[in-house]
């Protein structure tokens, strides 16, 4: 197995500025086309001020700000829009990263969705999300039915890979191939690979299901093989049964060949070299559940899972769970797992209770979890965490909420976060708000 160095290397310097001027002339062809009656525009605004300790001493007090925006224009065949989300940080306290001041374009492109075929095509810095492929790239993304059941779908771009602690590759491409039946079934085959200089440093293929061969029965997976290692990745399969609208049955199967699956990855917290992902290890997992609503309030859920490696041994997982509400605002819920494992820290029991009541356009939630190991892990066999929340909504746009959170964990000792939340959420012209 070919391992990589390790590489730290930054956002390509010239992306923003593609980036952004993809965006200035998606905005100038939008503002040309547009009509009084046909465009619209919304966006959302989240204010975050975050206060915590730092790792090393220090108070952290980081204020982010998420913005994402969406003009869209229905005037022609079929509808035009920009779509563009970004972040921002700026450290109010002692530095909480290596730089006091940081940010970046989540997500900026233009669409096209013609009103026949489910016709789209994407230009800029998008999601793509096609089978093997779950990856954000600048580049294009084409998508439409064709004849007889069949769809398609292909894109190609540079990996859009925010701070990569090994090399994301310089360009990457793919494309995914389905056949369906809207009531019974869709089957896909896809595949990608991305490339440094040229040279391939992965690529992938892989097949997905949806099957409904009856109304109560519905089942879903997905199977991927690693074509540079010549293995399989991963298998992971799910049924579940509904036989009246107050029960659900549901079983799982999951397979994953660590050499193979994380063979290609660009931050070293999945790598195969950190020491705490085994080189050849093979897990395998199956278990199911059992939903129940006893009532229109009255939810009661049970679940177990097994997990089988083959370096690191064994697992059961299983537990129940319940939760009721009420017509005066007031929900609850309980829950009991336990983790019978191999080592110490996978050998322990979990609680968790909570609470929360709407007071009009207030609300307050309290949320207790316990986990308590059979051995000691750092000297501690107990930890917990105790969540309290508080929001208000001054409109159906501006909400502000807070929450605090104290945390005796294994790792930490009386640890204290506080979070300001201010959430608003704008628009105007045809359906904006």
């Amino acid at each position: 197995m070919k391992i990589k160095d390790k590489k730290t290397t930054p956002a390509p310097p010239g992306t923003l500025k593609a980036v952004g001027s993809i965006l200035l002339a998606c905005a100038l062809v939008i503002c040309g086309q547009q009509t009084a009656d046909a465009t619209e525009v919304n966006g959302n605004s989240e204010t975050i001020l975050r206060m915590r300790e730092g790792v090393l001493g220090g108070d952290l007090f980081p204020l982010y700000e998420y913005l994402n925006l969406s003009v869209s224009d229905t005037a022609g065949p079929g509808a035009i829009s920009l779509e563009i989300g970004g972040w921002g940080r700026v450290d109010l306290g002692d530095r909480s990263f290596d730089h006091r001041t940081e940010g970046d374009i989540q997500y900026g492109y233009l669409s096209y969705r013609s009103n026949r075929n489910n016709f789209t095509l994407n230009a800029g810095r998008q999601w793509v999300v096609e089978g093997v492929g779950t990856e954000r790239l600048d580049g294009l993304y084409l998508r439409s039915d064709l004849m007889a059941g069949f769809t398609a779908a292909a894109y190609v771009g540079t990996p859009a890979v925010t701070q990569p602690n090994f090399d994301g590759g310089d360009l990457i491409y793919g494309g995914r191939l389905a056949h369906s039946m809207p009531k019974y079934y869709s089957v896909g085959v896809s595949a990608l690979r991305t490339e440094v200089n040229g040279d391939g440093i992965r690529e992938e293929e892989g097949i997905d299901l949806w099957l409904h061969p009856m109304a109560m029965v519905d089942v879903t997976g997905r199977s991927t093989y690693n074509s540079l290692t010549r293995g399989w990745m991963e298998h992971a399969y799910t049924a579940s049964f509904t036989p009246m609208e107050s029960l659900r049955l549901s079983a799982s199967l999951q397979n994953v060949h660590y050499d193979d699956y994380f063979y290609q990855v660009t931050t070293s917290a999945l790598s195969l070299t950190n020491g705490l992902i085994l080189p050849g290890e093979e897990m395998w997992n199956a278990g199911g559940s059992i939903g129940y609503s006893a009532t229109k309030n009255i939810g009661l859920s049970a679940e177990y899972n097994h997990y089988e490696y083959d370096l690191a041994g064994g697992a059961d997982y299983y537990g129940v769970a319940g939760n009721f509400s009420t017509a005066t605002g007031l929900a609850a819920g309980a829950s009991f797992h336990r983790m019978d494992g191999s080592t110490d820290r996978l050998r322990y029991n979990q609680y968790r209770a909570w609470v929360t009541q709407k007071f009009g356009p207030a609300d307050l939630t309290l949320d207790f979890f316990d986990v308590d190991f059979d051995g000691s892990i750092n000297g501690r066999e107990n930890t917990f965490s105790l969540a309290g929340a508080a929001g208000y909504d001054f409109s159906r746009n501006l909400r502000v909420a807070a929450d605090i959170d104290y945390i005796r964990s294994a790792d930490f000792d009386n640890e204290l976060r506080g979070l300001v939340r201010v959430s608003y959420a704008f628009g105007f012209g045809k359906e904006g708000r």
